[in-house]
């Protein structure tokens, strides 16, 4: 799913820059005056594809494979909105806020124990991020941005009395991140339109443990944190 997901990004976002890098005549620019603005607004649609990285306190494989923990990602949907701050002719500060759907098949793999829990998120999603772009070439500039951002997990269930024992798998509302990426702003006659994909990586610890403090679950994992692969496709 991920490598459809990059593939998809690559075709729909180098095809329009091969045409104008590869065209004998200059073309006329759409939107000259866009990117002269102190201010624009904008909103995304996209996609995205989550999972956790874990680290132990005693990694001792659990089962054949050599694994405590597995899970299959699925494909989730975001939408948000966009505010960004011109700095200078190549540098932008963007806020873009946004909700994302996820969901993360999981499974335990303990001992005897094999348990299946589906995981499904809501988060509201607040990046800050700095945008480095090129000079404008006709009617596109790649770019590379990154920052830090912060969710709130709406399905993290971390106040939910039943934990593993009982079927529940509870994480903590609050996570924090930082994210890395790039893209092609490309400018049609009335908009500007950008495709972009980003890798989001957490870096606090988003488990709560069962209550149990052996417990077959929870009792190795020394921090949990969600990482993960945004496309999203920009319109302002």
């Amino acid at each position: 799913m991920k490598k459809h997901l990059i593939i998809a990004f690559v075709l729909i976002s180098v095809l329009p820059a091969h045409a104008q890098i590869f065209t004998n005549n200059e073309k006329v620019k759409n939107n000259p005056n866009f990117d002269k603005q102190r201010w624009s607004w904008g909103y995304f649609l996209g996609f995205n594809s989550y999972d956790f990285n874990f680290d132990y306190i005693d990694y001792i494989p659990s089962d054949a494979t050599g694994k405590d923990f597995s899970s299959d990602r699925t494909i989730g949907f975001n939408v948000g909105l966009i505010g960004n701050l011109r700095l200078n002719e190549h540098l932008d500060l963007r806020l873009e806020p946004g909700v994302a759907f996820s969901r993360i098949n999981f499974q335990f793999y303990k001992g005897e124990v094999h348990a299946f829990r589906e995981i499904n998120s809501t988060y509201v999603h607040v990046p800050l991020l700095l945008k480095f772009s090129t000079t404008r070439i006709n009617n596109f500039k790649p770019f590379v941005i990154g920052g830090l951002s912060t969710s709130i997990n709406l399905s993290s269930n971390q106040n939910n009395p039943d934990d593993n024992k009982d079927g529940q798998f509870r994480m903590k509302t609050n996570a924090f991140y930082y994210e890395v990426g790039f893209g092609i702003d490309l400018y049609m006659y009335y908009f500007k339109f950008t495709p972009s994909i980003r890798g989001i990586f957490g870096f606090t610890d988003e488990i709560v443990r069962d209550d149990d403090p052996f417990s077959t679950y929870t009792r190795n994992i020394d921090k949990m944190s969600s990482r993960g692969v945004f496309i999203n496709f920009t319109f302002q």
